[in-house]
């Protein structure tokens, strides 16, 4: 027996976690350097946090500590469980080496229990419709080794293609230079970012306003979607759920999925992508691809 446990980021509702039995382990994040953790996704309050930062209020976030990971997952082996846990981008955040720091020395522990640590390089519903992946398997009775390969093998097709309102942000964290930021914020330039091969962040395109970015990611899905009937698709928004809905709306019209699942991005990516931002999670053909 084994227990399927994933981070905040991977942006699941209450719903599908209790679906599922899974256990997250939550992440801080900082408003105006007043420490947060992200306990219950269900209490979050998405347009009181984006408004804030909308209004000047400084988000940020900080390296989960392997503490944190062994106080949630130690319970667990207690109980004579083996786990296997499904965890964000190492391209994005340290948190996943966290983990595995956390594994390694809970293995020495219980030598007994097995461990099993998944690198999705991926973030949000990327990260979490792998997690739902991993919970639809177990019902059909895999294990977890079984399951770990199957999500590795499957992470090159994970295709993470997203926008953001105001780059400010994405630079104010090293995601972009300064010059591409101060060119974005004057011209009214959407860049289209997707997630790497190796789990990063890149600028791959820039458009101009919010309605072409939603045209160019709409786009994506079209030229890349694999077997868009049988999958379920993800979107996730920083308070901006028109957009969401404009997008899904446009997904439909060439190749419309078994099911849109659509969530508000969770405070601790949301630091980093900020207010607006808006994300569209698939499997393609391939992420290098984007």
């Amino acid at each position: 027996m084994f227990k399927l446990m994933t981070d905040t980021s991977a942006n699941l509702e209450p719903n599908v976690i209790s679906a599922y039995d899974i256990g997250v382990i939550p992440f801080n994040y900082y408003l105006n350097g007043d420490e947060r953790t992200c306990m219950d996704i269900a209490a979050f309050d998405g347009k009181a946090y984006y408004d804030a930062i909308r209004s000047g209020a400084r988000a940020s976030t900080s390296q989960v500590p392997p503490q944190r990971y062994i106080e949630y997952m130690e319970p667990v082996l207690k109980q004579g469980l083996d786990i296997l846990f499904i965890g964000m981008s190492s391209g994005i955040s340290g948190s996943y080496s966290s983990a595995e720091t956390a594994a390694n020395e809970l293995r020495e522990q219980y030598p007994e229990r097995k461990i099993i640590t998944v690198d999705t390089l991926s973030a949000s519903l990327g990260e979490g419709l792998f997690v739902i992946r991993a919970g639809e398997m177990m019902r059909e009775g895999a294990d977890m080794e079984e399951i770990a390969r199957e999500i590795i093998n499957m992470r090159h097709k994970m295709c993470q293609v997203f926008t953001v309102d105001d780059i400010m942000h994405l630079r104010r964290t090293g995601r972009l230079s300064n010059i591409a930021a101060m060119i974005g914020s004057v011209l009214n330039i959407k860049p289209l970012l997707k997630g790497d091969g190796e789990g990063k962040i890149v600028c791959f395109q820039k458009v101009r306003g919010k309605k072409n970015a939603l045209k160019a990611i709409a786009a994506k899905y079209d030229e890349l979607v694999e077997n868009a009937a049988d999958q379920i698709v993800g979107i996730a928004h920083a308070d901006c759920s028109d957009d969401a809905a404009a997008l899904a709306e446009m997904i439909r019209v060439k190749n419309p999925p078994k099911q849109i699942m659509t969530v508000c991005y969770e405070p601790v990516t949301g630091a980093h992508v900020g207010p607006g931002a808006l994300a569209l999670f698939f499997m393609g053909s391939s992420r290098e691809a984007i």
